[in-house]
């Protein structure tokens, strides 16, 4: 058996375990998995509505924030999720065919799928009970905005999950660091319609422009001129081969921690 069938067969075997281990045999796991983030988008909705009469684009505060917040989430779920992969999967490391990048790819399979099936149920929703919206969806745009913020996701979770294990003082760091990423992405915003001395600042994010891209697939008639597509999938990429050079140089010492 070749190497790659061999971390193949792993990384399906590590999918089914974390599947198992996440929602459990019973429907209430992947029940929640909707609640979550339909709880989100209901709160936003109806704190917004009380004070605005109308959200930044179209008609619907629902659409808008679902917009947003599923972008958003397609960026922090895979963050957080693939950030603890080798942690929670310590034990499996002691076989000599499981590498710590097969606990990451694992996860980051089962979230895009988790989060993708989570966004076509609310967004699905949202638009056939909305009269008014008539748009049709840039289905491009949308999936490549929701695929580049996983890529993101990816590219922290693999920093982190090497750095969470050899230096536990970060986690705490950064994990009161991450905490206004949601205020300052533009979920209840829209980062280009800020001021220039506020908004220069806040699309140096790529998160920013990755919820502007997932926006332009439901709204034709918004057309950032501040978006960015590549600079999104460079900070992508570049996070991701840092993480894989953290991930390769301390493999040997996180089988052994």
């Amino acid at each position: 058996m070749s190497i790659l069938q061999s971390h193949f067969r792993v990384t399906a075997a590590l999918v089914v375990r974390e599947m198992s281990a996440r929602f459990g045999d019973k429907p209430g796991g992947y029940v929640w998995a909707m609640l979550d983030p339909v709880s989100h988008v209901l709160l936003m909705t109806v704190l917004f509505a009380a004070i605005a009469r109308s959200p930044a684009l179209g008609s619907s505060f629902p659409l808008f924030f679902a917009t947003g917040y599923l972008a958003f989430q397609f960026y922090q779920a895979m963050s957080s999720y693939l950030a603890s992969a080798v942690k929670a999967n310590k034990s499996l490391l002691n076989y000599p065919l499981v590498a710590p990048i097969d606990t990451v790819v694992a996860r980051y399979i089962l979230q895009f799928m988790t989060t993708s099936l989570v966004a076509v149920c609310i967004l699905g929703f949202i638009i056939l009970e909305t009269p008014q919206f008539s748009a049709s969806i840039d289905w491009a745009a949308v999936i490549e905005a929701g695929f580049a913020a996983t890529l993101l996701g990816a590219g922290i979770g693999l920093i982190n999950v090497t750095l969470f294990v050899r230096a536990p003082l970060y986690e705490k760091i950064f994990s009161i660091i991450n905490r206004p990423m949601m205020l300052l992405s533009g979920v209840f915003f829209l980062p280009d319609s800020m001021p220039q001395s506020y908004g220069g600042i806040l699309l140096y994010n790529p998160v920013a422009h990755v919820i502007m891209w997932f926006r332009t697939g439901f709204y034709p008639e918004y057309q950032p001129a501040s978006l960015n597509t590549g600079y999104v999938m460079e900070c992508a990429f570049v996070l991701i081969f840092i993480g894989l050079a953290l991930l390769s140089v301390s493999s040997a010492s996180l089988r052994n921690d």
